[in-house]
């Protein structure tokens, strides 16, 4: 299988093709993968158990957005950014299936999304309403595209994407280390500048959500255990929360006076 930028679905061996996977069943097989069989009377996750796993995960980081947002907690923001970060890793890294571990995981992600989502409508009255309905257009957007097989998931596709947002993380790491020791650092975050980098930002991160969409499609077709159902979902969010921050943030920068 082709591998993702997205380092949760990379890293882990399932969706690699290096796991053990359901071996095929013969004549119950047809059955399996009929329409009505779902993730849990087959054992096996199924592009359907992703959907509806990823729509727990969004009204999860919805709630405790919500939340933070009305009870005014957006001190909470950068610690919920900092213990986000640390735990969506470990759950990529050491491949976490718990559902447990990646609704925490979600809720942590909406207190962040939250606070930081007022602090700009605070700023830029609307700006929220604005990146949120633009990140849902482009989600389906690029998922039309890729049902409709106008945008192909090829190994040289997925080389390209891949290459160009570890380039892209990385001079972003460069702007924030710089930042220390000038203000704005590279000016990458503003400006003419700032809103060609957040177009490339919102581009690579519509990119990504394809060879989502392509992974866990084929991870269906193998027949991967119900419980990837979560870790592909985990991954589809982690995609979606960076698409809206960088809505949000090149709709602040067109706003900006």
């Amino acid at each position: 299988m082709r591998s993702s930028s997205n380092p949760a679905l990379t890293r882990s061996p399932a969706f690699t093709g290096a796991a053990n996977r359901t071996p095929t069943v013969d004549p119950l097989e047809e059955s399996f993968g009929a329409p009505s069989a779902t993730a849990r009377q087959t054992g096996r996750m199924t592009v359907d158990s992703v959907v509806e796993r990823t729509a727990i995960l969004l009204g999860v980081a919805l709630l405790t957005g919500a939340a933070t947002w009305v009870l005014d907690l957006g001190v909470l923001a950068f610690p919920a950014a900092i213990v986000g970060l640390v735990l969506g890793l470990v759950i990529a890294f050491k491949q976490v299936t718990n559902p447990g571990v990646i609704l925490a995981y979600a809720a942590v992600e909406g207190v962040f999304l939250g606070g930081i989502s007022k602090f700009f409508n605070d700023i830029y009255p609307g700006i929220v309403v604005q990146a949120v309905a633009g990140t849902a257009v482009v989600t389906a957007v690029m998922l039309g595209l890729y049902r409709s097989g106008k945008i192909r998931v090829t190994p040289k596709f997925t080389k390209m994407v891949v290459g160009a947002t570890l380039g892209f993380f990385a001079l972003i790491m460069v702007n924030l280390v710089a930042g220390f020791f000038t203000d704005g650092g590279l000016g990458l975050r503003e400006g003419p500048l700032g809103i060609l980098v957040g177009v490339v930002a919102i581009g690579l991160a519509s990119l990504n959500l394809v060879l989502d969409f392509d992974l866990v499609e084929q991870g269906a077709r193998r027949g991967l255990p119900e419980r990837y159902g979560w870790f592909a979902a985990f991954a589809i969010l982690v995609t979606l929360v960076w698409l809206y921050i960088e809505i949000l943030r090149l709709l602040s920068i067109l706003r900006g006076d």
